[in-house]
């Protein structure tokens, strides 16, 4: 049986030179960052160095680079620091959000007291600009804005520029969760000023429990996690040395290869899109999945015409033809509920319909697809109903 894995917006398939640098960096620097002896030096001269080699890639100071285990830790990281330190009074951002966002925003609106707005979303998901601009119009509030730059779920890509622009016109703070488009889109942080973003190394071919926020230099946050002066006093703890030489490898060669591996992946997706169209009747494709200027070339996601009863084995009978995909985002697996995404763009009624997202890699093949195409057809064709 072939094993085939189309779940790279879960977490990616590690690199080989990812691996080997990182066994190599725990054999012959193992030492304490924070240590002063030659082994710490060592260890702590290999963080500084990656830091400043990504500052480079993004055009920002390597001290506005702060390790961290990973995108859920910096986007609690920035949202709550900028509500305790910076004096934030209001966030914008919008239903669709990944939770550590989302749920991050309720927890301080019900502990910290400050005012949580969600901004408009039009037909297909994407963030509707002008009631953003309305709601920027109320200065009364220091105000932190929050949105994802790719949507994690449907694929759908953010304007970053134009809400760049928008914050900055309005003196407000702007915050990204770009965890699916650092390593796959070129992001400019001089040409598209930001105050902070998010990013995890497992979703770009390294290590998972491993990221970083950017901090931009005008802001000074306090430490999250309370404890040493790790991170020049943002991020108390020991840095994960191995980890971070990984994710230095990985965003390395995800720029390296973009122009390539890019452009193969975004011919699987017009290759998979255009056998998904010919083989099932009556497929919806979510968002704007097949519009590739306004999505992700990664991610696909798709409703199927069965019944809902039988929607529950759907990933199931995947599995056992070997095929890995998901229905939405993994940290919210054990939800018995459908898509709050589609939920939210579609309606309660319409996000019933089984959903699916396959999400790509340089790994992928045609002929991966054309299998996966064969087993949805012939689960469809016993079950067909219209959507």
């Amino acid at each position: 049986m072939k094993n085939i894995y189309f779940d790279s917006a879960t977490t990616s398939q590690m690199r080989d030179e990812v691996i080997e640098a990182m066994s190599q960096s725990m054999q012959e620097c193992y030492g304490n960052p924070s240590s002063t002896h030659a082994f710490g030096r060592k260890a702590k001269s290999k963080i500084e160095a990656c830091r400043k080699d990504i500052a480079k890639t993004l055009r920002v100071t390597p001290g506005e680079i702060i390790f961290t285990s990973g995108g859920t830790e910096a986007d609690n990281m920035v949202l709550k620091c900028a509500v305790f330190d910076l004096d934030v009074q209001r966030i914008i951002t919008s239903r669709i959000e990944h939770h550590a966002v989302l749920n991050t925003a309720q927890f301080l609106e019900a502990q910290a007291n400050i005012k949580v707005e969600y901004v408009n979303l039009d037909q297909n998901g994407q963030v509707d600009l002008n009631h953003l601009e309305k709601l920027l119009a109320d200065d009364s509030h220091k105000t932190l804005v929050s949105l994802m730059h790719i949507n994690n779920e449907i694929g759908n890509k953010l304007d970053l520029k134009t809400v760049s622009d928008l914050c900055q016109n309005h003196d407000a703070l702007l915050h990204s969760d770009t965890v699916q488009s650092i390593g796959h889109f070129e992001i400019d942080l001089e040409d598209c000023p930001l105050d902070f973003l998010a990013v995890s190394a497992h979703k770009f071919h390294g290590l998972k429990g491993v990221g970083f926020a950017y901090i931009n230099k005008k802001h000074r946050l306090a430490s999250l996690i309370q404890g040493g002066e790790q991170e020049r006093g943002h991020r108390a703890g020991t840095e994960n040395v191995s980890g971070i030489i990984g994710l230095h490898k990985a965003f390395n060669l995800a720029y390296e290869n973009l122009k390539t591996e890019s452009a193969y992946i975004k011919e699987l997706k017009r290759y998979f899109i255009q056998k998904l169209e010919v083989h099932i009747d009556g497929i919806m494709f979510n968002g704007l999945c097949k519009d590739l200027d306004q999505s992700t070339y990664t991610v696909i996601n798709f409703s199927l015409p069965i019944s809902e009863a039988k929607a529950g084995m759907l990933l199931f009978q995947l599995d056992l033809k070997g095929i890995a995909c998901s229905q939405g985002s993994a940290c919210q697996s054990g939800s018995q509920q459908g898509s709050f995404v589609l939920n939210e763009i579609y309606g309660a009624e319409k996000a019933k319909t089984p959903s699916l997202r396959f999400s790509l890699s340089h790994y992928n093949t045609k002929e991966e697809i054309d299998y996966a195409v064969e087993v949805l057809s012939e689960f469809v064709k016993t079950d067909k109903v219209e959507l």
